[in-house]
């Protein structure tokens, strides 16, 4: 299917590209904290509203 040349490339690229984003995640790491610091909140506040749609719809549902 695939010859030994393009997995080679393909197990290459893969590690590359793990290395790179990792060295860009720890380096941007400073800067996420300033800028995202209340990006938990609004996902504890999606999740509280889902499972009240949820509630809602099987409570009214019996």
């Amino acid at each position: 299917m695939f010859s030994e040349g393009q997995i080679y490339f393909a197990i290459a690229f893969f590690v590359v590209f793990v290395i790179i984003t990792v060295m860009m995640y720890r380096r941007d790491k400073k800067l996420h904290k300033k800028n995202y610091k209340g990006v938990p909140w609004i996902l504890v506040g999606f999740l509280a509203f889902f499972l009240l749609l949820i509630a809602l719809k099987f409570g009214l549902k019996g």
